[in-house]
């Protein structure tokens, strides 16, 4: 574990005891936001995206690890581990490397040099590797044997081929020399396959293209990849752009690794035949799909990133708040579907209207959308933008325009992901008796209003914003894109007496059920009035409280604490603070000027440190702070109809 903690901490340029402080708390089930926030202390500051890629390599680390012993084991087994292979073993690095030491050592099946060795031919292939003098036929002839199934000199020769080809591919140095050939001057081929150009149009970019494998960006890797699976697509990883420098190159390599100088020997020609059949069949093809593999891999974690980050700005966009919003979602032949929502999202009230072609009621629409939002008193009116959606916001334009100064604002909104969110059962979970149509509508309002609480009801992936979301692990995208949301939603912090279950389940420790308890709990006893009753909801124990209990804030509670992120476990430093100040928690919550004057080293003490110390006063001068950016409106361009308005 030490050794894992050191080179953690080389890794992410940090100290060892900031990482195996780290490890402990998530080895005992502390979650990266908690971990982040109310930990400090502990890890001297480390943040989420340090402790995201501290857990992700500990995991690959000590799988690593595990596998290491398995080998060690294995071969030691076999009575073949010498001192310096398990020195190599040890200091391997990664499973590559791990896995290409292990390879000779490796059950497998039975494979032709295995059946040449077991006809005793594995002597001839040593005497002619290395004693090139040597004539292969006359040394071949001495182990031609009918017993042994090898019979005549063709036959010893090719078993003696089969010998050391397989060393080859299973030389570790060699590998490792060839691999880094092909990583640094080896080129990507891609070509479409014959007879069907018809076929693959979509990929006919591809259809002959050659790049450098090392500048193979991930959405290229990944189209070409994606071709290849549907059988449209060749594709040939080479060490140089042309086939005959490419075999050279590696056929040299070979040579310079074993130190032959080939020239009028004897057995050069034999050799050579060795070399070239070894890594055209051999080791070039298991490099290629080894590397391929990596490219993927690479490519994979690129594009997952990428949704990620846009998945990230999508969650943490500003909310417009809690006000009056009428949801609509466009369409043109089933007409706009209308739903509007009170300041707490709760709906009110439901409509389709038929503005557009092919019925054309607009100006019915427009008294109907007109008689709502003076009915409800609607503040912003939330337009989809999936089809009919600038024709829609034209009706809306007018729709304001006829409510003759009241302050209403439009605005357009993502529709990514509603229908999904409206056939879900969440949706019909909460709006049983609402036509799947309108749910979308729901959403649309609810999402301007605040769009982490609604989107973290959808699928992730449902939302549309990465790239070739299906070709990448669904298993590696799911665990990014948790993370991801699980980050978003305890950075902005989650209302414990309005948050659905979706929205609690996102919350650091809380399970779906918990959060569904939680929920239950509320319908059956009304608000929670301070974060102790969270302890009372079944199956939330002493360390799901822990984890979550400052991230769930309690607006207008017994205790003003409950509304900020301050953790209960520290509300005894406020009580500090207060005491120092001789003032009560009502008149410090909120005022910057007599927090500037509290000094944090006096209030330290062994339980909670000067870092902590600071985290709850900066906490007390902004409770309950929202990190996303202030809400601010942008609208359509009016006049920009089609692509010649463009100028």
């Amino acid at each position: 574990m030490s050794a894992i903690a050191t080179q953690l901490a080389q890794e992410l340029a940090v100290k060892p005891q900031q990482v195996s402080a780290a490890i402990a708390l998530l080895d005992d089930g502390a979650t990266v936001p908690f971990i982040a926030r109310y930990r400090k202390e502990a890890t001297q500051g480390l943040d989420d995206q340090h402790l995201r890629q501290l857990a992700q390599r500990l995991t690959y680390l000590r799988d690593l690890n595990e596998r290491r012993q398995v080998i060690l084991t294995n071969i030691e087994q076999q009575g073949k581990l010498t001192p310096k292979l398990k020195e190599a073993l040890l200091a391997a690095d990664n499973k590559t490397r791990l896995e290409d030491l292990y390879l000779p050592f490796k059950p497998k099946r039975r494979t032709k040099g295995q059946i040449a060795i077991e006809a005793g031919l594995a002597p001839l292939a040593d005497l002619l590797f290395t004693e090139l003098k040597t004539s292969p036929e006359q040394a071949a002839a001495k182990y031609v044997s009918s017993e042994k199934n090898v019979v005549d000199i063709a036959a010893a020769l090719d078993g003696a081929q089969s010998i050391l080809m397989e060393r080859m591919t299973e030389d570790a140095e060699l590998i490792q020399k060839l691999r880094r050939l092909m990583e640094q001057k080896g080129w990507l081929h891609c070509q479409v396959v014959k007879k069907k150009q018809q076929e693959a149009q979509k990929y006919k970019d591809y259809f002959e293209h050659s790049e450098l494998f090392k500048n193979v960006p991930s959405h290229r890797a990944l189209a070409m990849l994606r071709g290849r699976n549907e059988q449209f697509l060749q594709l040939a990883l080479r060490p140089a752009a042309d086939a005959d420098e490419a075999a050279s190159l590696a056929e040299d390599t070979i040579r310079q690794h074993y130190h032959l100088n080939l020239t009028q020997q004897a057995a050069a020609p034999f050799i050579e035949k060795v070399i070239r059949q070894g890594w055209k069949t051999k080791v070039g093809p298991q490099l290629e799909t080894e590397l391929l593999g990596k490219l993927r891999d690479s490519a994979e974690i690129d594009a997952i990133e990428v949704f990620a980050k846009n998945l990230r700005d999508l969650l943490m966009a500003a909310p417009a708040g809690a006000k009056a919003t009428l949801g609509l979602d466009p369409g043109y032949r089933t007409g706009c579907k209308i739903a509007v929502v009170d300041a707490t999202g709760k709906l009110l009230h439901t409509a389709t209207i038929f503005p557009h072609e092919p019925q054309n009621n607009w100006d019915k629409s427009v008294r109907t959308l007109v008689n709502l939002c003076r009915q409800h008193k609607v503040e912003f009116i939330a337009v989809g933008n999936g089809t009919a959606s600038r024709e829609s916001d034209k009706l809306v334009a007018e729709v304001i325009k006829s409510l003759e100064g009241k302050n209403v604002q439009k605005l357009i909104v993502s529709e990514a992901g509603a229908s999904v969110y409206s056939a879900s059962e969440l949706a019909a979970s909460e709006f049983p008796d609402i036509d799947v149509s309108i749910r979308g509508a729901i959403s649309i309002a609810r999402r301007l209003q605040d769009p982490l609480a609604e989107l973290v009801k959808i699928e992730p992936k449902a939302i549309g914003v990465g790239q070739y979301q299906h070709d990448v692990s669904q298993s590696k995208l799911t665990a990014s894109l948790d993370d991801v949301i699980e980050d978003c939603v305890n950075a902005v912090g989650v209302d414990a007496n309005s948050a659905s279950a979706a929205l609690l389940s996102r919350v650091a420790g809380l399970s779906k059920t918990m959060a569904q308890n939680m929920v239950a709990y509320r319908n059956e006893h009304g608000r929670f009035n301070n974060r102790s009753e969270f302890k009372k909801v079944a199956r939330l124990g002493p360390k799901a409280f822990e984890q979550a209990a400052g991230f769930l804030r309690i607006r207008d509670g017994e205790n003003p604490l409950d509304a900020s992120g301050v953790h209960p476990e520290t509300y005894q430093v406020v009580d500090k603070i207060i005491k120092s100040l001789s003032c009560d928690i009502s008149s410090l919550v909120g005022n910057t000027a007599i927090l500037n004057d509290v000094q944090s080293q006096s209030l330290a003490d062994d339980t909670f440190g000067e870092i902590t110390v600071n985290d709850v006063i900066e906490e007390l001068k902004k409770p309950g702070r929202d990190p996303r950016p202030e809400f601010k409106t942008v609208q359509f361009k009016e006049g920009i109809e089609t692509i010649n308005d463009l100028k």
